[in-house]
């Protein structure tokens, strides 16, 4: 009798146990994107088919980057203030709800995103997959479906480099020295032509000056003869 009962309980308890609603993304990886994550809701009802879920999304990822990959005929995503409303057509009954979302791009830093959910019913009925585990209670009843994340990949860098002269134009180099031997001489050139102008004037002067000295005296040697 004892050992009745005491199967008859854990056969209770198998029921709520064994409905789940989980999560998966292969390859996620923290700052990447974009990435699929799958969910896989189990029917907790044998008349009421699933027919949605309204998702609370993870801090770091906004409604408008998410779309839907793939789920239920007819099913549509609608964003909401802080996550998306997916659903349609009801399933059958006792049947799975699968689907799918596309987010353009994880948030950095973060190891594990948790995807709160409403799960929903064609007779009203929700189950609300939601919780997270604390040091109180690792395990809760109804966990909030949650993907694994692996660290982002490491940024590229680019170590800054002094800047260097531009480096001259083949054959240039001879013509820049030629430029700059020309400078002085023109400068030499301009300094001396500046110096010469009077120089001849004042021989031109004192050779005038000579020829008339000469020329009165020869005049008045003329006159005395």
């Amino acid at each position: 009798m004892t050992t009745v009962v005491l199967l008859g309980l854990v056969l209770a308890g198998a029921g709520p146990a064994s409905a789940h609603m989980e999560a998966t993304a292969e390859g996620a990886q923290a700052g990447t994107g974009p990435v699929t994550v799958a969910f896989s809701a189990a029917a907790e009802s044998d008349t009421a088919g699933i027919v949605g879920v309204k998702t609370q999304l993870p801090a770091g990822i906004l409604p408008g980057s998410v779309s839907l990959a793939s789920g239920p005929a007819g099913w549509i995503l609608t964003p909401t203030a802080d996550g998306y409303e997916i659903g349609g057509p009801a399933i059958a009954p006792a049947v799975d709800a699968e689907f799918s979302i596309a987010i353009a791009r994880l948030p950095r830093d973060v190891t594990e995103l948790p995807f709160k959910t409403l799960l929903r019913y064609s007779d009203g009925r929700e189950d609300a997959w939601i919780e997270l585990p604390s040091p109180a209670n690792p395990e809760p009843e109804n966990p909030a479906p949650t993907i694994a994340v692996a660290p982002a990949p490491a940024d590229a860098t680019t170590a800054a480099t002094p800047s260097s002269p531009a480096p001259a134009t083949p054959g240039t180099e001879g013509a820049l020295s030629a430029e700059a031997q020309d400078e002085p001489a023109e400068v030499s050139a301009e300094d001396q032509s500046s110096t010469t102008g009077p120089t001849v004037a004042i021989v031109v002067l004192v050779a005038a000056a000579l020829a008339g000295a000469f020329w009165f005296w020869r005049s008045r040697g003329s006159r005395g003869a």
